[in-house]
């Protein structure tokens, strides 16, 4: 992976309340009435699982870990009151410059099916991100549509063998390697930091995300012989020299909690 540019990323997404408004004709109740009638219709649908589906998700955070020669970087992308089409332009914008190699965690199943349903209301385009061969052949054999090509590396549904019986956590798999794992905000608790304006520690949560992510990425590359033990060693070092110089809270916490060996007693 020497000279390989990764980029991990994460989304968080409230429901989309103005498009449930129009879709079942919600006129007149508030914002936090229309996600529960939301989700009750959902619930109804599926025979009790709430959990929308992927048009009824609005992204309100972009998290990601760029690995670019000796340049690593971890942020969440625009601001916090940047607009969705904001974030998701700066999203494809990042793969047309530095055409990376994406992971993520649950990225084919979620994240990917999200962001294309939020682009297409917002017509957000992206030639490289689309191209299946049509403008650079390379990419008819590896792009980043395809299950098994190599542009978007989708580490649970690798690990799991493809399997969805086999499918883990995030948090899970992040604890049992010893690290982080969720911290602060969890996923069901987005809509209520939303509604009470706290999106700064919604993107601090997805920024902890990208990094569990990123951490369960190397041991993966070392696993499969693309780093060796030394190599896994100068990458991990090279993230703890970063969340260290780092002035933001919750980036400090995550480094300690790494090094005091996972979740905080």
């Amino acid at each position: 992976m020497s000279g390989e540019t990764i980029l991990v990323f994460d989304i968080e997404t409230v429901p989309d309340v103005a498009g449930g408004r129009r879709l079942y004709d919600l006129v007149g109740l508030d914002d936090a009435d229309v996600a529960r009638a939301m989700r009750t219709l959902r619930s109804q649908k599926t025979g009790g699982n709430d959990f929308l589906s992927h048009p009824q998700h609005r992204i309100v955070a972009i998290s990601a870990v760029l690995r670019r020669g000796d340049n690593l970087k971890v942020w969440s992308l625009g601001e916090a009151e940047s607009s969705e089409a904001e974030l998701l332009r700066r999203f494809f914008d990042g793969i047309e410059k530095f055409t990376p190699t994406l992971v993520s965690w649950n990225g084919s199943g979620f994240d990917l099916p999200v962001i294309h349903y939020r682009a297409l209301k917002h017509g957000i385009s992206s030639v490289k991100y689309w191209d299946s061969g049509d403008h650079d052949r390379d990419f008819k054999w590896n792009n980043y549509l395809s299950r098994f090509h190599a542009r978007h590396l989708d580490l649970m549904d690798v690990l799991s063998g493809y399997q969805p019986r086999a499918w883990a956590p995030l948090d899970e798999l992040a604890v049992t390697l010893g690290f982080p794992g969720k911290m602060g905000v969890s996923g069901e608790g987005v809509w209520d930091s939303f509604q009470a304006g706290e999106i700064e520690s919604i993107r601090a949560y997805c920024e902890t995300d990208v990094l569990n992510t990123y951490l369960i990425f190397l041991q993966f590359e070392r696993m499969r012989g693309h780093l060796d033990e030394a190599a896994l060693m100068h990458e991990q070092q090279r993230l703890c020299d970063l969340l260290a110089q780092s002035s933001e809270s919750h980036l400090v916490t995550f480094l300690e909690r790494w090094q005091a060996g996972g979740r905080e007693a």
